[in-house]
């Protein structure tokens, strides 16, 4: 006789179905992760399938990833996007003989930039003045002023470049690259994220959440200059937390971890869990370092804007600042790049409030814009020139982009409104070929000259993987009966923007 109330259920059933029952029963607990034998094993990581040179399907010609975001959608026809018809036709009725689809009600005459423009490096590429810094650059650089999005809305917006999708839930283009080639350095995170230091973009962390891949994809937020960088990473000064009492917590809480992934095979969550502890340990000896950039030259710091002394800000958006917190962020870059993360995502602007933070300029594009660019083009600049002198552009590939433009026309007089239909991205660095413009916009930066060949974000994520050796029509994941891909089903190389 059996004792049912000391015999395991799945004994139980097993048993006593048997034969095709029996069979099924274990097909549906090693499917469901359940069986708790040593045999049944997560997936397998695609990074264990990284090749000798470094690629996933082919060689490449990068091994990292700067992404720089630009929140509240920056102004192309103010910064990269020469356009002499808007100089030409300031103040006049602004008609492209179509209707014109607004986010608000900012059909307007023609508005000028209000910067002047000038011709930089060997390519003769327009810039305006506040993005002059970026003229020492322009001959690495590969302009896209073809872009086109799906919607005006900033949340869906962002996510579409941030993960590819308009959706929540979905990994942020750092967690597919981390998921696809794994870390540089087991001591630091493959995917780092350096929000802006005013607090999130629209849509928080879920723009570089790891979605439905392994949690430990996901990127790790770190506010470069705050008191404190990293959240939780050391334990508060109770008095009574020692570095010894602290190890063997972690050491208990490991084993007890252990124990309970043991009975779960196939939920990536705890063993993610376990990865940021040990992580995590690593980290308090690695990130520290990494982000202490005091011993840096001072031509270094001068060459960021992170020489000045001052730290208190007025509460007016301004040079000094922007300048000050990009270029930490971007030198931070640098030195995390230097130790081996994959991928590192840069933000300029927070979410919308007013005064404004970010680049969403509604009412006056040279109040907002003007610090934000300059701010932002000098840390890039000082980024691009950084990385080319120790070695590391030709291995590092830099994408510049935003969620979407903003209207040749003027809104409240001063400002612009959203322009979904055409802007403009840029990339940099390994196997980028510098100092060309591919895909022009029309006469009014409003879309794109050839209408039937715009450029998505797809097609730039599809390039930014290439260059890293990752064939994006391969680099999949099953979620809900379906193979799921950064780029979803579209996606084209841009062959005119590599080298």
């Amino acid at each position: 006789m059996i004792d049912c109330a000391n015999y395991p259920r799945r004994d139980f059933l097993w048993q006593s179905g048997g034969g095709l029952g029996g069979i099924a029963l274990a097909a549906l607990l090693g499917r469901e992760g359940l069986l708790g034998d040593d045999s049944q094993q997560s997936p397998a990581e695609p990074n264990s399938g990284v090749q000798p040179h470094g690629g996933l399907h082919h060689k490449p010609k990068a091994k990292r990833v700067i992404q720089l975001f630009m929140a509240g959608a920056a102004s192309h026809v103010d910064l990269f996007d020469y356009k002499p018809s808007l100089i030409r036709d300031h103040g006049k009725k602004w008609d492209p003989g179509e209707k014109v689809e607004l986010f608000q009600d900012g059909h307007g005459a023609t508005l000028a930039s209000p910067w002047s423009w000038e011709r930089y490096g060997k390519c003769g590429k327009h810039l305006s003045e506040i993005a002059a810094p970026l003229g020492e650059c322009v001959d690495d650089i590969a302009f896209i002023h073809s872009m086109v999005g799906k919607t005006g809305v900033h949340s869906q917006a962002t996510y579409l470049q941030a993960t590819g999708f308009q959706l929540p839930g979905f990994p942020g283009m750092g967690s597919w690259i981390s998921y696809g080639l794994g870390t540089l350095n087991e001591n630091l995170p493959a995917f780092v994220v350096l929000p802006d230091h005013r607090g999130y973009p629209s849509n928080g962390p879920k723009n570089w959440g790891a979605g439905f891949l392994p949690a430990d994809h996901q990127g790790t937020t770190i506010w470069p200059g705050a008191e404190t960088p990293i959240a939780n990473l050391f334990p508060e000064d109770a008095g009574f937390i020692t570095p010894e009492s602290e190890n063997d917590a972690l050491s208990l809480v490991r084993r007890l971890n252990q124990r309970h992934a043991a009975a779960r095979r196939g939920d990536t969550r705890l063993d993610a869990r376990i990865r940021s502890y040990e992580l995590a340990a690593n980290m308090q000896v690695s990130a520290p370092e990494a982000l202490d950039v005091s011993d840096e030259p001072d031509y270094i710091k001068k060459m960021y804007g992170v020489d000045i002394e001052r730290r208190e800000f007025p509460k007016h958006i301004n040079n000094d600042e922007e300048t000050y917190y990009f270029g930490r962020k971007c030198l931070v870059a640098r030195r995390l790049l230097e130790r081996g993360v994959r991928f590192v995502q840069i933000w300029s602007g927070n979410d919308n409030r007013h005064p404004r933070r970010n680049w969403d300029s509604h009412e006056d594009i040279r109040r907002d814009h003007g610090p934000l660019a300059i701010g932002m083009a000098r840390g890039t600049a000082a980024l691009i020139k950084d990385l080319k002198e120790r070695g590391m552009l030709d291995e590092t590939v830099i994408i510049w982009t935003t969620e979407f433009g903003r209207m040749p026309c003027a809104q409240s007089a001063k400002g612009r409104d959203h322009n979904p239909f055409g802007f403009t991205n840029w990339l940099a660095g390994g196997g980028i070929q510098g100092g060309i413009t591919y895909g022009p916009s029309d006469e009014w930066g409003y879309k794109p000259l050839d209408r039937s060949n715009p450029t998505y974000v797809y097609d730039v994520h599809a390039t930014v993987m290439h260059l890293l050796g990752i064939d994006h029509k391969r680099l999949t994941y099953r979620q809900n009966g379906i193979d799921r891909r950064l780029t979803d089903v579209h996606g084209q190389v841009i062959p005119s923007v590599l080298a």
